[in-house]
């Protein structure tokens, strides 16, 4: 069996490390971004060492100007681009800076969008592979409070659509999965109380874990997803405040 190779974006993270869990126990050679979380960062790459695969760390802050060079550039043998970068703001449209919108714009749509533009030319090769994109409910729904995260998350949506369509006669599969409330330091700026009346609010009556959605990540890169591109599988508990 060929050796499989995929990356990971913004690999530190809740559901990042849980993503990466799950593709090294499945064999999957990894580049894992990170940001600025070292001590994660290394932790997870001495976790995944139980499971004999290559792991090859990158450090780069996708929320600024060139940011994704440093990925395309040590970035070769590819078979799953797996973008999963991303932070929150909570709070009005009047409060935020431009730089800090600038900040989220540039990481959430203009860095994922070049770093496919500057390796999809790997997966092209092969005539197989695939680009997922871990986006949010509110990319879907939107919400009051997070209204630029809910615009950079519907054109991550909004891309894995435009992308499926053009790379699928090259054998490559464009899916998003898009998360609801994820148990994840993401959600740090709520109080227990505020997270226990979130959960009441989720027909399921909980927070999804982090391993839940790497689940529906090996899904979508399985032999079971073959024929699924350009899809956005919600796994969010049936909430939706719609």
């Amino acid at each position: 069996m060929s050796e499989k190779f995929a990356l990971i974006t913004g690999a530190s993270g809740g559901i990042g490390r849980a993503i990466a869990r799950r593709m090294a126990s499945e064999g999957w050679n990894l580049y894992l971004h990170y940001h600025q979380n070292e001590a994660g960062i290394h932790a997870l790459e001495k976790e995944l060492e139980q499971y004999s695969v290559k792991i090859e760390l990158i450090q780069a802050d996708l929320s600024c100007q060139d940011g994704h060079l440093p990925i395309v550039k040590r970035v070769s043998d590819l078979d799953a681009v797996i973008l999963n970068s991303g932070d929150s703001y909570f709070g009005l449209v009047t409060d935020m800076s431009d730089e800090e919108a600038r900040r989220m714009i540039t990481l959430h749509v203009t860095a994922p969008f070049l770093i496919s533009k500057g390796l999809l030319g790997r997966l092209i090769q092969k005539r197989a592979g695939n680009i997922i994109a871990v986006t949010s409910i509110w990319g879907e729904i939107g919400a009051s409070c997070e209204v630029l995260y809910s615009m950079v998350k519907g054109g991550q949506n909004t891309f894995v659509k435009a992308l499926a369509k053009e790379v699928a006669p090259s054998g490559i599969r464009v899916n998003a999965v898009s998360p609801g409330a994820i148990s994840t330091p993401m959600l740090a700026h709520f109080d227990e109380e505020e997270l226990s009346g979130l959960a009441e609010e989720i027909p399921m009556g909980r927070l999804g874990r982090p391993e839940e959605v790497a689940g529906a990540v090996s899904f979508l890169l399985s032999e079971d997803a073959a024929y699924m591109t350009g899809q956005v599988l919600s796994v969010n508990g049936g909430w939706s405040t719609a």
